[in-house]
């Protein structure tokens, strides 16, 4: 078992024998015995072990989660500094589950400097986890992710996202009508048919590959996630094969 483990399994110990919250026991078993990992800072996110690395269990019941929360917890303590059993007993303490999706996402970010989009994941995974969301399920309807790597620099991909007569040449004409756009990075469409909308985000992976992950959101129920996905999953390679093969 690793020192971080022990370490929790401590705090988990003391929280059940006391009826502590996670950072009280954790500052009274740990932080206290190590006095130099602690300055005096004020900055909130410096007292509450940004280094923790205790892998979380997959099954939702076992961890008493209503559904697991979608991103492992590798990723999640990868980009943040955290995984998740350590996200959610802060934002339980902070009574997270009395907030709004908003203001989850502006206490993590603002509090913890984590950037926008990984803020996001915290709070969906947050609300996932104790029962405040279904999965896929947004504020405003249910959302759907598909991603695709080609052969191509980032610049063609993106025209033929952008340039209605390559478009047309993948999907069907007058599925997507433009709103707006960022050079080689990103484009906002209106789903003409659905009445949804696609965001496309793009990265260039070097000179001669790129990628390309497109979110569908405001789906109105949750039946629809899986017929889409398929939808744009076929139709992301249709736009490989135009590009790569010319076919």
């Amino acid at each position: 078992m690793t020192k971080h483990k022990t370490e929790k399994r401590a705090v988990r110990e003391r929280m059940a024998k006391t009826g502590e919250r996670y950072t009280t026991a954790r500052h009274y078993l740990l932080d206290l015995h190590h006095p130099e990992s602690t300055n005096g800072a004020a900055d909130p996110a410096a007292e509450l072990d940004l280094t923790a690395t205790e892998s979380m269990v997959e099954d939702p019941a076992a961890a008493n989660w209503v559904e697991a929360p979608g991103m492992s917890d590798e990723a999640i303590q990868r980009n943040t500094g955290m995984g998740w059993d350590d996200w959610f007993a802060i934002l339980d303490e902070w009574g997270g589950t009395e907030r709004s999706h908003r203001e989850i996402a502006e206490f993590v970010h603002n509090t913890f400097a984590i950037d926008g989009w990984w803020a996001q994941g915290i709070t969906v995974g947050y609300e996932r986890a104790r029962g405040m969301r279904r999965k896929h399920q947004r504020p405003d309807g249910f959302s759907v992710n598909a991603s695709k790597t080609v052969a191509v620099p980032v610049a063609r991909l993106y025209q033929a996202l952008v340039d209605e007569t390559v478009r047309d040449q993948w999907l069907a004409p007058g599925t997507l009508r433009l709103r707006t756009s960022q050079p080689h990075r990103s484009a906002r469409f209106d789903v003409v048919p659905t009445g949804t909308l696609l965001t496309a985000y793009l990265v260039a992976k070097d000179e001669t590959k790129s990628s390309v992950q497109l979110q569908e959101l405001k789906l109105p129920a949750a039946d629809e996630v899986d017929p889409r996905r398929a939808f744009w999953k076929a139709s992301l390679n249709q736009l490989a094969a135009l590009l790569t093969n010319g076919t």
